[in-house]
C-alpha cells in the first residue's frame, strides 16, 4: 500500500529533465515536468505533488516569482530551489520566499538525495500532525449535534449502542439533518478516533470517476492517468469511511462496494492485485432505498450489508423544542465569526421560527439565521430581521386553511407592525369554523392549545 511520492520538476532545460527522470525513478520517485513557470502552476491546478524542484533563472517568469505564485496556490508543498550562479542573494530570496532548500548547478546528486529523503520525512510529519489537529478538531465539533428533546434523545441512544463496535451504520434523514455530523460522532467517539475518516459524497463525483475515487486506479490505466492514485478505501484504512448519499450509486459501483464489504479488500482501476483493507463503513441516505430496490435501483443484498444498524435522524419540524437551542449556538456562532453582538432573538422573531416549516432542516435554519445576522444591527434580532419566507410562514399557511384573502395576507406579513391584527382575525376564524371547539381550532391552526389560549386572551376573543 506504499505509495510512490510525486515530485514536479520545472527546468527549460530538456537534457536536465531527462537525467532527472532516469535518476529520480531509479530513487523511487514519480516525476512529473514543466518548462515553464506557468506551465507548473498549470500542473498543480490539476494535480496533487509532494514535492518541487524549481530551476531560478527560466523564461517568461523566473523561479523567484514562480515560487510566490506557489505558495499562494499550496502552502504546505516543499519546493527545493535550482541556481546556477551560486550567488548567496539568490539563494536568501529563495528561502525568504518560502524555499525548503536550495541546490546549486551542476548538482551534486548525493546530496540532492539526502535533501529530498529529509523533506519529505517532514511532509510526512507534517501531514500527520494535520490529520491529527483536524481529527482532534473534529471530536470537538461532534458536540454540534444540538438537541435534547425525546428524538434526539432516541438518536443519542441508538449512537451508544454503535460506536464501540464495528457494524456498519446506515444514517437515513432527509437532506439538512446533519448525517456526516452523526457519523462523525459514531467515529470520534470509538475505538478507531485515532485512525482517518474519511467521508464521500456519491452524489457530487460523477458515476465516471466515483470508481477511481473510491478503490484508486494505477497509473496508465486510463487517459490523464499519469500518477497512480490511492483511492478512499484505502485512505481509511484502519479508520472508518463515510458514503454519503448511497442510494446515488449506479449499480456495478453497488457491486464493487459490495464485494469490498464481504471479502475486505479492494482491486484499483487497472490493476490486478488484491489490496486488504479494515475499514468501518458508515452511510447515509435521503432515500427510500427499500422503494429503490422495487424499482431496480439499489441491490438488496448491498443494502443488507449497509443496514446492519439503522439509525434515523429526525426533521427539524418533528424536533422543534430543539430549535431554541440550535438558535443559540448559531448565535454565538455567528457572532464570533461576523464579529456582532447580537445576544438574543425577540419572542415574536423566535415564534417565526418555531412555527416555520423548515423544508431544509438544520441547514437551512443556520442559512436563515447567518443571513437575518446580517440584517441586525443591535444586540437583538427582530421579526423585521428575518426573511419574508420565514415571517410569512403561518399567515400563508392559515390563509390556506381559511380563506383569508391569500395577496392580503402577504402585504399585511411584508408590514411587521400589521402582524397582530392578521393573527387576530386568524384567531377569530378559527373559533367560528370550529365552533369555538379551543381543541380542535389549535390543531386546524397547528399550534398548542396553551399557545391558542395565550392568542386568545391577547386578542381578548374570550367573549
Amino acid at each position: 500500500m506504499k505509495v510512490r511520492p510525486n515530485i514536479l520538476v520545472i527546468d527549460d532545460e530538456e537534457e536536465f529533465l531527462e537525467c532527472v527522470r532516469d535518476i529520480f525513478g531509479k530513487w523511487g520517485y514519480e516525476i512529473d515536468t514543466a518548462i515553464t513557470g506557468y506551465e507548473g502552476l498549470q500542473r498543480m491546478s490539476l494535480y496533487h505533488y509532494d514535492l518541487i524542484l524549481l530551476d531560478v533563472i527560466m523564461p517568461l517568469i523566473n523561479g523567484i516569482e514562480t515560487l510566490k505564485r506557489i505558495r499562494k496556490t499550496d502552502r504546505n508543498v516543499a519546493v527545493i530551489v535550482l541556481t546556477a550562479d551560486g550567488r548567496v542573494d539568490t539563494a536568501v530570496q529563495a528561502m525568504k520566499s518560502g524555499a525548503y532548500d536550495y541546490v546549486t548547478k551542476p548538482v551534486d546528486w548525493n546530496k540532492l538525495k539526502v535533501i529530498l529523503k529529509n523533506a519529505m520525512t517532514i511532509r510526512s510529519l507534517r501531514k500527520k500532525v494535520d490529520r491529527l489537529q483536524n481529527q482532534l478538531r473534529n471530536k470537538y465539533e461532534n458536540a454540534n449535534i444540538i438537541g435534547s428533546g425525546p428524538k434526539m434523545r432516541e438518536v443519542y441512544q441508538s449512537l451508544d449502542r454503535v460506536i464501540d463496535s464495528n457494524v456498519t451504520v446506515i444514517i437515513r434523514g432527509e437532506s439538512g439533518t446533519g448525517k456526516e455530523l452523526l457519523a462523525r460522532a459514531i467515529h470520534f467517539n470509538g475505538h478507531r478516533k485515532e485512525m482517518p475518516f474519511v467521508a464521500v459524497n456519491c452524489a457530487a463525483i460523477p458515476e465516471t470517476l466515483l470508481e477511481s475515487e473510491l478503490f484508486g486506479h494505477e497509473k496508465g490505466s486510463f487517459t490523464g492517468a499519469i500518477f497512480k492514485r490511492v483511492g478512499k478505501f484505502e485512505q481509511a484504512h484502519r479508520g472508518t469511511i463515510f458514503l454519503d448519499e448511497i442510494g446515488e450509486m449506479s449499480k456495478p459501483t453497488q457491486a464493487k462496494i459490495l464485494r469490498a464489504l464481504q471479502e475486505k479488500r479492494i482491486e484499483r482501476v487497472g490493476g490486478n492485485t488484491n489490496i486488504d483493507v479494515d475499514v468501518r463503513v458508515l452511510s447515509a441516505t435521503n432515500k427510500n432505498l427499500e422503494d429503490e430496490i422495487k424499482k431496480g435501483n439499489f441491490r438488496e443484498d448491498l443494502y443488507y450489508r449497509l443496514s446492519v444498524y439503522p439509525v434515523q435522524l429526525p426533521p427539524l419540524r418533528e424536533r422543534r423544542e430543539d430549535i431554541p437551542q440550535l438558535v443559540a449556538f448559531f448565535l454565538d456562532k455567528f457572532n464570533k465569526r461576523m464579529r456582532r453582538k447580537v445576544k438574543s432573538v425577540s419572542d415574536r422573531a423566535l415564534e417565526h421560527l418555531m412555527n416555520y416549516n423548515w423544508p431544509g432542516n438544520v441547514r437551512e435554519l443556520e442559512n436563515i439565521l447567518e443571513r437575518s445576522m446580517l440584517n441586525c444591527a443591535g444586540e437583538m434580532l427582530l421579526p423585521e430581521h428575518l426573511p419574508i419566507i420565514v415571517s410569512a410562514y403561518e399567515i400563508n399557511s392559515l390563509a390556506d386553511n381559511f380563506h383569508i384573502d391569500f395577496q392580503k395576507a402577504i402585504a399585511l406579513a411584508r408590514n411587521v407592525p400589521a402582524w397582530d391584527d392578521v393573527e387576530k382575525e386568524v384567531c377569530r376564524l378559527a373559533l367560528k369554523l370550529t365552533n369555538r371547539n379551543i381543541s380542535e381550532a389549535a390543531v386546524r391552526l397547528g399550534i398548542g392549545r396553551t399557545t391558542l389560549y395565550r392568542k386568545l386572551k391577547k386578542y381578548d376573543l374570550f367573549i
